[in-house]
């Protein structure tokens, strides 16, 4: 069947593109100018040039959205309508759940607070650490994001050396055109959803300015959950000449965040809003200054620094691990209170600038680009953990005990020179070989409890891995490409990445450097503004790859999950993204009316190649992820159907279907529905929508860490009503 849809796909991408060359004389589209609308699209998803911002993206794999003309639920960052399009897209539905970010992950690759990905917000780092702890507890509100880009397997030239490639959040900007503007929105939905969004920018001469408030309150859809959550940012630029510009900006996130705890099986079946542990807080102050300076030195050569300071504290208060889920957090009979909380603290400290530099020049007659950088990053992180907390029910973060059970700093020096060069021979074909040199010191001090001991830490690693790629693309004709890329890919392990926050697995103390490689071979483009698609296949290999295993204590019989270098991987697959204008292929008369379909699909084979666990299939890794979807629309009004499918995956690397341990199983294949409308009159928008519209019981984690090991069910049927008016 698979087979089928994919040779019916690639005859209708053949035929339109035989009739668009007989009968057309279609206006080549310049790829190199630096501009967002060069980026074809039909309706809100489309892939960038062959450069832009001082960043080479020829011959790779790259995806870009436009986010206001998606229909979704952005009050509540509804990923899996607003980048669900993107193929392969592996979401983790935890802010629903209490967490401050869902998490997101391709091609079989962990999706757990988006550990594989390097996550941007206007082409920054936005992780407390880069290597130490990047996972990504802060995502920009989608109400104050302008477009979302893509970048996926070979992004570890430019962007760093991860596995699973770069997401980069591009926030609004101020108009040029106008001294103020005014935004401003109000959403209310199930559970208790409220959200308040309003932003103010305009242009005074060479000055320029944005600023945004962002305010959710959300009752959640479990018992004991509740979230307060405010972000914004203030953005100043001055332009101060046509050729240089400078900007200032700061980003703040404040929340406070009531948790359940995780289910076991038997209990998700019975119930799956219960919740037993009614004393889970966690809090996430975020703080990003970032300064910034972009210059033109002539027409071809520009170049780019950015400077980013991140100071943000983690805190929590939970009812620990102890007796899993079905432990029930109640009071001791024997002094009439609730047993003390366990506590956690974490305070990040970082400073990251990455100088970019970009150049055409011509060999020849034939213009080539080049572009090189340096990455320079310091980072501290101070964790504090295994402490007594209050024996309350309210938030509080003060210890209560002698000392932590841990007490560690960790840092981390990355020092990382880039370079890619594009060589265009001809017309057509383009060949981008890159090279990026790393180098990473980390150290770790301190002390942690061990056997009734405090045992001192201090200890250092330095290592260097230097890593190559190249892209090819070629132009078959107009907008359409082939591309193809490989590339070295490296996850580090650190001193952190050995004492990770909150888990309840058994942590391997002789963990080892994960590495690979990233492939890609692929044929894209658009015909008119009828037809878009993207049709590719991938090969990841992963050696060493670090995940969760199942174990029995041979002493006492119980089992256990233990994370360690499971063994070496290998994702083969395919991917296609399909979108047909259906009115436009029809006539060309429609102009205020679109009805329009796409498919968004992903096979992905992800199996232990060696080790114990050989032919098993790694976690968290389904099969099939396949989302489609209708939009229609007339004059101001637009509305989106959406349904999605997931194949089912496994919480280890055992493939267990059940066991004692809740954070170890299957996690079941499920369909998920989706309708949202927007109504547009002048200044003001109007919107509505519905998700999880077959009110489906799922979940898509098994926690083995906070809020409490076990399954974290995902929300219900759901709606939210709200406008929007733009002055």
């Amino acid at each position: 069947m698979q087979k089928n849809t994919i040779i019916t796909i690639i005859l209708l991408i053949i035929s339109l593109s035989i009739k668009a060359q007989v009968n057309d004389s279609l206006k080549s589209i310049d790829i190199l100018m630096i501009d967002i609308k060069a980026s074809k699209t039909v309706n809100g998803i489309g892939r960038l040039g062959e450069y832009q911002n001082e960043i080479i993206y020829a011959g790779k794999k790259t995806e870009l959205i436009i986010i206001d003309s998606i229909n979704a639920n952005k009050s509540l960052n509804n990923t899996r309508q607003i980048i669900g399009r993107i193929p392969g897209l592996n979401i983790i539905e935890s802010e629903t759940g209490g967490f401050a970010a869902n998490g997101i992950g391709f091609r079989g690759l962990n999706p757990i607070q988006s550990l594989e990905m390097n996550v941007r917000q206007n082409g920054y780092n936005i992780a407390a650490d880069v290597y130490g702890y990047n996972e990504s507890y802060y995502v920009p509100p989608m109400e104050a994001v302008e477009r979302i880009e893509i970048v996926k397997g070979a992004s570890s030239l430019q962007f760093g050396p991860q596995f699973g490639g770069m997401v980069n959040y591009e926030m609004a900007k101020a108009p040029i055109d106008k001294k103020v503007q005014l935004n401003a929105s109000l959403t209310a939905g199930s559970f208790g959803l409220i959200n308040g969004f309003a932003s103010l920018s305009g242009t005074c001469n060479k000055i320029s300015y944005m600023v945004y408030g962002q305010y959710r309150y959300f009752d959640g859809y479990r018992p004991h959950s509740l979230q307060h959550q405010f972000s914004g940012l203030a953005r100043i630029q001055y332009k101060a000449t046509d050729k240089l510009t400078l900007s200032l900006e700061y980003t703040i996130l404040r929340n406070k965040i009531k948790m359940p705890g995780g289910l076991s099986d038997e209990q998700f079946q019975q119930d799956q809003r219960q919740s037993f542990r009614t004393r889970n807080w966690m809090t996430t102050p975020w703080n990003l200054w970032t300064a910034n300076l972009n210059h033109k030195i002539n027409n071809q050569s520009s170049i780019n620094i950015k400077s980013t300071f991140n100071y943000s504290v983690r805190n929590l208060v939970w009812r620990n691990e102890d007796g899993g889920p079905s432990a029930i957090d109640e009071i001791d009979t024997a002094t009439g209170q609730f047993y003390p909380r366990e506590l956690e603290r974490q305070n990040a400290k970082s400073l990251t600038t990455e100088i970019r530099y970009l150049n055409n020049y011509n060999i020849k007659g034939q213009n080539q680009t080049i572009a090189a950088g340096i990455r320079v990053a310091y980072s501290q992180f101070n964790k504090n953990s295994g402490g007594e907390g209050s024996n309350g029910v309210e938030e509080d973060y003060n210890l209560y005990g002698d000392r932590f059970a841990k007490d560690l700093l960790f840092t981390s020096l990355n020092i990382a020179p880039f370079i890619e060069n594009t060589f265009r021979i001809g017309s057509r074909f383009s060949i981008t070989p890159g090279f990026r040199f790393e180098y990473l010191k980390s150290t770790a001090s301190g002390y942690k409890l061990d056997d009734s001991d405090y045992i001192i830490s201090n200890e250092n690693r330095n290592r260097i891995f230097p890593l190559f790629g190249v892209g090819l693309q070629y132009k078959v004709w107009n907008n359409n490409n082939i591309y193809a890329n490989v590339s070295q890919a490296y996850k580090p392990i650190t001193y952190s990445s050995l004492s990770p926050i909150g888990v309840t697995s058994k942590i391997d103390q002789n963990m080892k450097d994960s590495k690979g490689f990233n492939m890609d071979i692929g044929y894209r483009g658009n015909v008119k503004n009828i037809l878009n698609y993207d049709i590719s296949f991938f090969g990841i290999i992963y050696n060493d790859r670090v995940g969760l295993v199942l174990k029995t204590d041979p002493t006492t019989g119980q089992e256990y999950t233990y994370r360690t270098n499971v063994a070496n991987s290998l994702h083969l697959g395919l991917e296609h993204y399909i979108e047909l204008n259906i009115l436009k292929l029809l006539s060309n008369k429609y102009t205020n009316t679109n009805l329009s379909i796409y498919n968004s699909f992903s096979y992905v084979r992800a199996k232990y190649t060696s080790g114990e666990y050989k032919n098993n299939s790694v976690e968290y890794a389904p099969e099939f992820i396949n989302r489609a979807g209708l939009t229609a629309s007339y004059k101001g009004l637009s509305t989106t159907f959406q349904i999605a499918y997931q194949s089912k995956s496994f919480g280890d690397g055992s493939n267990a279907i059940s066991s004692d341990d809740p954070a170890v199983g299957i996690i079941p294949a499920y369909y998920v529905m989706d309708w949202s409308a927007t109504y547009k009159f002048k200044m003001i928008q109007l919107k509505a929508g519905i998700n999880n519209l077959g009110n489906q019981k799922y979940f898509t984690q098994r926690a083995d860490e906070y809020p409490g090991p076990g399954i974290i069910p995902s929300i219900a049927r759901n709606y939210y009503v709200g406008f929007s008016i733009k002055i």
